[in-house]
């Protein structure tokens, strides 16, 4: 019998996916058979004495002050990330590998069973303390042009920036047509005021976020390998793409080696999305990417990350806003109601 099911990488957001517009949107898009998963992972934040998932979805107002906090923001992320990937319709697609941005790797992590769902509630709930809790902030600088191609003037200028302040400013994740810089607060806001102001947004502070993925995280790093041994990770049942662009085979992992890396390298070494995605689509050439939730910001980077290696001929915002333009996209966001009807019917 011919397998006509559709392949698909699946993609996990990370920070800042969640804000007003996503209130509620865990809850009203989650299926009755899933409810019994929502319960568990608010059973877990209750022994973690934290407002549930649940609460914090359907509360009746958006409150910074309340869903922005890192041990709430961090949960509602992950939980949105999972829940989505539950629900995919496995009969009309094949997961063939997972992978995800910055913190997005730990809703990978427990997308592909590597951690069960009350080991993966607690650790991201304590990842998201222990690195907020660390110094510096970070910032957001796109490197491509209108059309989404790399621009060498502003990769130039972003270089100039880490050059001039190297060893308190750091390249933090690879994001498709953004760099994003972390470090010191003094040398963070420094580079903005030299960087050319851009779109009247650019450069653009992160607020409430650390200097992630660079040894400013190193205290972070240490006191997570000293609370989650090897034992509490295991081997992906789907293959895993991690912010190296590195492939963890199904079923054969080392548990020590993806400690090492989740609770090491990960939290204080450059994220690498844009090469996890062109590592996804070189090496699984799937049918399709699929975005998960909360939000649907993911689109632009996977697509600026694809044009940057003219995968397929891709070479434009323009040539692939086209390629968008049929019944069954290549790039599908659950956070899109109509596309993520798609991928759930």
């Amino acid at each position: 019998m011919t397998n006509s099911r559709k392949t698909a990488v699946v993609v996990c957001p990370g920070r800042g996916t969640y804000n007003k517009p996503e209130l509620g949107s865990i809850s009203s898009a989650l299926p009755a058979a899933l409810q019994p998963t929502l319960a568990q992972i608010d059973h877990t934040r209750t022994d973690l004495n934290l407002a549930t998932v649940s609460e914090l979805d359907q509360a009746p107002l958006f409150k910074s002050s309340l869903h922005q906090r890192p041990e709430h923001a961090a949960a509602l992320i992950y939980a949105g990330g999972y829940l989505d990937y539950q629900a995919l319709n496995t009969d009309q697609f094949e997961v063939v590998a997972i992978t995800g941005n910055s913190m997005g790797w730990y809703t990978a992590m427990a997308c592909a069973e590597s951690w069960n769902i009350n080991t993966s509630t607690r650790l991201v709930t304590r990842m998201a303390q222990l690195t907020a809790g660390g110094a510096g902030a970070q910032f957001i600088y796109p490197v491509v042009d209108e059309q989404w191609r790399p621009c060498a003037a502003k990769q130039a200028a972003v270089a100039q920036q880490l050059e001039r302040f190297a060893g308190d400013l750091k390249m933090s994740i690879k994001y498709g047509g953004y760099a994003v810089l972390a470090g010191s607060e003094a040398a963070c806001s420094a580079a903005m005021a030299a960087l050319p102001r851009l779109d009247e947004r650019f450069p653009m502070l992160l607020p409430g976020h650390a200097a992630f993925h660079t040894h400013f995280m190193q205290q972070a790093s240490q006191q997570a390998l000293a609370e989650w041994p090897a034992a509490a990770f295991h081997a992906p049942q789907t293959p895993l793409i991690d912010g190296r662009g590195q492939i963890w085979p199904a079923h054969v992992t080392h548990q020590a080696a993806l400690q090492q890396y989740t609770l090491g390298h990960q939290v204080t070494e450059t994220y690498d999305f844009s090469k996890a995605i062109q590592t996804a689509a070189k090496e699984f050439a799937p049918d399709h990417f699929i975005l998960l939730g909360p939000g649907a910001g993911l689109g632009g980077a996977v697509a600026q990350a694809l044009i940057e290696i003219n995968w397929q001929g891709l070479d434009s915002k323009a040539e692939f806003s086209a390629r968008q333009q049929v019944p069954l996209p290549y790039l599908l966001s659950m956070g899109l109601p109509e596309q993520r009807a798609l991928v759930t019917g």
